[in-house]
């Protein structure tokens, strides 16, 4: 990289059969899994909440949220991500996400990344390539309306 270009520091998220990129400013935490039952007549896409620094947030499962199928990460493989909000909405400042091990940092330049073609889910803004490693980039305002809506 020459000396004008500039990097972002991001994270790579494994979820099941794929993983995420979002920018590390997203990220409030990254905590062990652990969340309460969601109850009976919750969404498909709701693992339960987690008890975070006195609030209770939604534990959304990517993976269900886009079409799929909830899977609960193996026993000291997975990790929840506490993600700030992008919102205006007050009463949600954070949500979470189950990831399926633990994420890692990357820092990204912009010839490092480019747009690929792929077909979305409702959970998902794009299909990148990232040095020869593809990865989603959720859409982070989907995420958040269905954990308003589990906050209603």
């Amino acid at each position: 990289m020459n000396e004008n270009s500039q990097t972002l520091s991001c994270v790579m998220i494994p979820v099941s059969g794929r993983q995420l990129l979002l920018p590390n400013v997203s990220i409030a935490e990254v905590v062990d899994y652990a969340s309460n039952d969601a109850g009976t007549g919750a969404p498909d896409w709701l693992a339960g909440y987690l008890d975070w620094r006195g609030l209770s947030l939604p534990v959304i499962s990517y993976d269900a949220a886009n079409g799929g199928y909830l899977t609960v990460p193996g026993e000291n493989r997975g990790r929840i991500l506490v993600l700030n909000s992008v919102s205006s909405n007050k009463k949600l400042r954070f949500l979470a996400l189950i990831t399926q091990g633990i994420p890692s940092q990357v820092r990204i330049g912009q010839e490092q990344i480019k747009q690929l073609e792929a077909e979305n889910g409702p959970a998902d803004l794009m299909l990148v390539d990232v040095d020869g490693e593809t990865a989603w980039i959720p859409n982070l305002d989907y995420l958040e309306t269905l954990a308003s809506e589990s906050l209603a």
